[in-house]
């Protein structure tokens, strides 16, 4: 293949991270463009380490500044993007996520059309697909079975808006006479070492001497470690650059997920935390249905309260549903289409887990020492 360069936009996220680190080792790869709202100085580092290898170039703007994004691709081979608001509490305004999610994702398109680049890749989520109710069971569903969300809830309605944009633009004409071709990969939670969700998790525990909250001992899901995730996506590049396989890859999405066993969120943040103390919470928790009303109750309270005050319930329906369902999905697809196979085993992701998680817990006790000693 010849030499190319790729957008990775989110590049200073979770995922981008990694991404950006995976693409420094592609050959051919001249130039690594990694957008982002506002870098912090670790991250600046970190980038310019990569420069010996290939050049990389920060870019910081706003997903929603089309004008900015169409400088951002010009002369730019493939597009990765990974920048989303994720927002599953509904503690960002609801047009902010939407905009974010499905208007700054159709400017990039939009953009990709102008400045002719051929290749578009979407990380997107299983939230697409739902779980829409927890009494529903789906286990290693599939691409071929099309389960949809019907949540209105702003994150899943608007990762699905945007990744029907990203599917339907596949074959659009370029500017240069061109074609647009486009695929999107559903990506379950994801964890793994900086992980946002682990960090509050691990960070309420510690606080309540090690007990992990039990609100998410109902679900079954399938997460995928960081890197595994990364690498599909790098995969995902060459497969579309590829004439051979692109065909194949067109106008797909794909679940992936890796080799993590299926468990409970609860399970999950066990079996990385157990060698640091940290365990479920084994008291009494309500029901699934008495929750699922509690939640539907606190929305309407929320909702009546709205034209005089902004209160943000605890919980909501959706939550309680993602988080207590049994949901899911087989990574034979990517397989088979792109060549994907998890390059981290579940023990050794566990372990690198783990070890971070364990730098948060004498992180933890460190403070609680300085705080004890000035008392």
């Amino acid at each position: 293949m010849p030499g190319w360069s790729c957008l990775v936009t989110g590049a200073g996220g979770f995922l981008g991270q990694r991404i950006v680190r995976m693409l420094a080792q592609e050959k051919g790869l001249q130039e690594i463009r990694a957008l982002f709202r506002s870098f912090t100085p670790k991250h600046r580092e970190e980038l310019s380490k990569l420069q010996t290898k290939t050049k990389v170039t920060v870019l910081e703007g706003d997903i929603l500044d089309a004008q900015y994004l169409r400088k951002a691709c010009q002369g730019i081979s493939v597009v990765i993007h990974t920048a989303a608001a994720i927002d599953v509490l509904g503690a960002i305004p609801r047009q902010t996520v939407i905009d974010i999610n499905q208007k700054g994702t159709q400017h990039l398109l939009d953009a990709c059309v102008e400045a002719c680049v051929p290749t578009f890749i979407y990380s997107s989520s299983v939230s697409v697909a739902g779980p829409n109710s927890y009494k529903v069971i789906i286990q290693n569903g599939c691409e071929e079975e099309n389960h949809e969300s019907t949540w209105s809830d702003s994150y899943p309605y608007s990762k699905k808006l945007a990744e029907k944009a990203v599917l339907a633009a596949n074959g659009h004409p370029l500017k240069d006479g061109g074609t647009l071709h486009t695929c999107a990969l559903r990506l379950p939670f994801i964890y793994g070492e900086e992980g946002k969700y682990i960090l509050a998790t691990v960070d309420t525990a510690l606080e309540r001497n090690g007990l992990i909250n039990n609100f998410g001992r109902f679900s079954v899901i399938n997460p995928v470690y960081v890197s595994n995730a990364a690498w599909a996506h790098i995969l995902a590049a060459r497969g579309l650059r590829d004439p051979k396989k692109s065909p194949n890859i067109q106008g797909q999405f794909y679940y992936i997920t890796d080799d993590t066993p299926h468990q409970s969120y609860v399970d999950l943040i066990y079996n990385l935390g157990k060698d640091w103390g940290l365990r479920p919470d084994s008291s009494w928790s309500p029901p699934l249905p008495l929750l699922y009303w509690l939640a539907f109750m606190l929305e309407t309270v929320s909702f009546l309260l709205r034209p005089i005050y902004n209160y943000q319930p605890p919980i909501n329906r959706y939550l309680v549903t993602v988080l207590n369902s049994v949901f899911t999905f087989s990574y034979k697809k990517a397989q088979q289409d792109l060549g994907y196979e998890p390059p981290v085993s579940w023990e050794e992701a566990r372990e690198k887990t783990s070890e971070w998680i364990g730098s948060l817990v004498a992180q933890h006790r460190r403070t609680l020492n300085k705080k004890n000693s000035v008392m």
